[in-house]
């Protein structure tokens, strides 16, 4: 068998998931080609929550400390009311927080995962896989660019509407579970709520979500839909509409967030879903993060599950001198109790803490907390 060092290993996706992943394989030995869609890595999005276990991979990684030196400081939770009155509000223990828990910027996150592999990893961006063909003794990868080359493995790492898991594993639909609700994400450059705070509101059936840090605001609004509504992933102004749709005309600060969100520039949204497979592996092919275990937003833990899959994976291989085949198992089994328990508990976040079907479910929110 091969040692390491002379194995390629194709990363598809330079997100959180992918960056570790290739930082990971490159430590081992592996040479490493990351493939991004886009023409830079993914920046943006939410701020970043690592806790237990995951913040002693990171220790391994040896960023611990420049997130520490990048961490957020959330001091506060607040429960609203309609006329704006806050029902109930949590103080966090910051001493404990800061020793047990990091949460970074998204985009700062990125950016120290990319320092601590651009010199050693290649990457090839505004490219994505095409095609897949293993042989006994590699897998040929087409790109969309026309060019091909032959790995030792390939690692989807390119979120939940994973390209790798469509050409390797089959449709979306196999493994998508819907938790019937929808939600999107802007995020405003100035502070509309006291920085280091974070405040919910809700009716039955939708949520809104403030979080604000560094002169930041994440405005977070989430609805539940018994049924699927069809959009195209791709069309930001149709998604936002939808928002808009179900928005309008409610009460405590609709008005003025919904203009913040008509005009932002920094606009996500998707449903609630997670992403559920009996394998993450086939071949010479595995998943990382989002494409082989979604949790969704309400599990807070998109990070960290991407962290930790990376970690996990790595650590099989080398576990196994590189038999990807007995790694590869290990992963599948070692992870999983862990991954199901997260989903699960996203699950029940979505129908009892973020979006209470009933005023009474809303009142009992507000004073328990979470």
């Amino acid at each position: 068998m091969n040692s390491s060092k002379e194995k390629k290993v194709l990363v598809s996706g330079a997100s959180i998931a992918g960056l570790s992943t290739a930082y990971w394989l490159n430590k081992m030995g592996y040479k490493v080609t990351v493939v991004e869609i886009a023409n830079e890595p993914r920046m943006g999005g939410t701020a970043v929550d690592f806790r237990g276990k995951t913040v002693d991979l990171v220790k391994r990684m040896g960023i611990f400390e420049l997130l520490q030196s990048h961490a957020l400081n959330l001091e506060r939770i607040e429960f609203k009311n309609a006329e704006d009155v806050t029902e109930n509000s949590l103080l966090l223990n910051n001493e404990k927080h800061l020793s047990n828990e990091i949460e970074i910027e998204r985009t700062q996150l990125v950016c120290i995962l990319l320092d601590s592999v651009q010199n050693d990893v290649e990457f090839i961006f505004n490219d994505s896989v095409t095609s897949l063909t293993e042989t006994e003794d590699d897998i040929k990868v087409t790109f969309k660019s026309g060019s091909q080359q032959a790995f030792d493995l390939v690692i989807g790492c390119d979120g939940t509407h994973s390209g790798i898991r469509k050409i390797w594993f089959g449709d979306e639909r196999e493994y998508t579970h819907f938790l019937e609700a929808y939600f999107s994400i802007s995020i405003v450059n100035k502070s509309l709520i006291t920085p280091n705070t974070m405040q919910f509101y809700n009716v039955p059936g939708k949520a809104y979500m403030l979080n604000a840090y560094k002169d930041k605001t994440d405005i977070i609004f989430s609805f539940l839909s018994e049924k699927e509504i069809p959009y195209d992933y791709r069309n930001t102004e149709q998604q936002r509409q939808i928002i808009l749709q179900q928005f309008t005309g409610q009460g405590w600060r609709t008005a003025e967030l919904l203009e913040e969100i008509a005009n932002s520039t920094n606009f996500y949204f998707d449903k609630f879903c997670q992403i559920k497979m009996p394998s993450w592996t086939k071949g010479r092919v595995a998943l990382v993060g989002d494409a082989a275990y979604c949790a969704s937003p309400a599990a807070g833990m998109g990070g960290s599950l991407a962290v930790e899959g990376a970690t996990a994976l790595a650590d099989a291989l080398q576990k196994h001198n590189g038999n990807f085949e007995l790694a590869f198992q290990d992963y599948n089994k070692n992870l999983r109790p862990f991954i199901e328990e997260v989903q699960a508990e996203a699950e029940f976040n979505v129908r009892e803490n973020f979006i209470p079907r009933t005023e009474e479910a809303i009142r009992k929110r507000n004073r328990d907390g979470f």
